[in-house]
């Protein structure tokens, strides 16, 4: 995954998947080539087509403020997206890397999970590897039950196209998600781990990791199809957790009376009567 020309990887990811459609220009079927050509996005952005060929070459590396601003705006760039091209292309000097401890999760953060008998919990690290959960996340999904990584099973578990209603978003929203974790440090060795066995594994996963989009879970929903109490739709919160870069708490949950809170109480009484996967715990 090593490259030294990432903010050109990026530029050209962005392009190829830009919509011409949306800018009045020619429909795709009438292109030899997908998204947008370069001299058109340089138009676009109001420089010279020269100059863009030269970033996505690599060489010119660090293009100005309004630059940027302009290129984010062509490419419709969320706050993230935004946040990762200036990182492109502003590159902080790292310090020289040192052996990663492993991901633990806190006592008292592991006793909330506990406590939270009727809200599914977990905590994921910066690789959305599953550090903990408690007893009705695993209930409602054994994809979050510690030990699993989200994006390997994703991808390589057969089932999960059957457990998310929504696969294909939920798919595309994780890949991101795991970009915005990784940010620029595309070279950790855990992660040039897990992105070249998906790559070599899962037509998807390579396809979606090749666009390049960049979106941190924050909130949202999913639908889950299960196999004792059926569909069920959960909102959900992700906080970071404040001592543990990269650990993100996530919190699902769904507005009262509605069939899939019904549904998730069920659940609960299940899980409370059957011995179902629970790795809140930690061995110390």
């Amino acid at each position: 995954m090593h490259s030294d020309n990432r903010l050109g990887e990026f530029l050209r990811a962005r392009r190829e998947v830009a919509r011409p459609e949306d800018f009045g220009l020619p429909e795709p079927g009438r292109r030899r080539t997908p998204g947008l050509r370069r001299e058109e996005v340089a138009l676009l952005a109001g420089v010279s087509a020269d100059y863009y060929v030269r970033l996505e070459q690599g060489r010119d590396k660090h293009p100005s403020d309004q630059v940027i601003e302009a290129l984010a705006r062509v490419y419709t760039l969320n706050d993230d997206g935004v946040t990762h091209l200036r990182e492109l292309a502003r590159p902080v000097a790292r310090p020289r890397r040192r052996a990663r401890q492993p991901e633990r999760v806190s006592p008292g953060l592991l006793r909330l999970l506990d406590l939270w008998s009727d809200t599914p919990a977990m905590v994921a690290g910066r690789h959305l590897d599953v550090l903990a959960n408690n007893r009705l996340a695993a209930a409602v999904n054994h994809c979050s039950v510690k030990g699993q990584n989200m994006v390997r099973s994703m991808f390589l578990e057969p089932d999960t196209r059957r457990i998310y209603a929504d696969w294909p978003r939920v798919a595309a929203e994780t890949v991101s998600s795991l970009r915005a974790s990784a940010g620029t440090d595309l070279d950790d060795p855990r992660l040039t781990d897990l992105v070249g066995e998906l790559s070599l594994k899962s037509d998807d996963f390579r396809r979606l990791w090749a666009r390049h989009d960049v979106a941190a879970k924050t909130t949202g929903f999913k639908r889950f199809v299960h196999p004792m109490v059926g569909e069920l739709t959960l909102s959900y919160e992700t906080f970071t957790v404040n001592g543990a870069p990269g650990q993100q708490l996530v919190v699902y949950h769904a507005p009262p009376g509605t069939p899939s809170a019904q549904a998730l109480t069920l659940l609960g009484n299940l899980a409370a009567d059957m011995t179902l996967p629970h790795e809140a715990r930690q061995d110390a």
